[in-house]
């Protein structure tokens, strides 16, 4: 079993930036692709980011260019860097993870992943 633990969120304001992060449990973080969601309040949950094993990634549109995620196997470590944030950002973010052998695997359906964290507020003021 992965337990994933987020933090780094809070408030900022528009326009400035903010870093993520997630640690995992457990001695084969390496071998688990990545991702992270936001859910704000009254929306469905929502594909932000995602990483493979190599470091292959994958945005939604509405992020490209202001967020960048990326991992640090030796630290057990997924950050996801948000920067230019609006106050559409606000939400709560989860980080989530999901073991496999393919080393490109790389997905944005929340369906795709295994373990969960509990998740980490960011509220961007206007």
């Amino acid at each position: 079993q992965v337990q994933l633990v987020e933090s780094g969120g809070g408030l900022v304001q528009a326009g400035g930036s903010r870093r993520l992060s997630c640690a995992a449990s457990g001695r084969t973080f390496s071998a688990y692709a990545m991702g992270w969601f936001r859910q704000a309040p009254g929306k469905e949950r929502e594909f932000v980011a995602a990483i493979s094993r190599n470091d292959n990634t994958l945005y939604t549109d509405s992020v490209k260019g202001r967020f960048t995620i990326s991992r640090d196997n030796a630290k057990n470590t997924v950050y996801l860097q948000m920067n230019s944030l609006k106050p559409e950002d606000t939400a709560v973010y989860y980080c989530a993870s999901k073991l496999s052998f393919n080393r490109d695997y790389v997905r944005s359906s929340a369906d795709s992943y295994d373990y969960w964290g509990q998740g980490t507020q960011v509220t961007v003021s206007s």
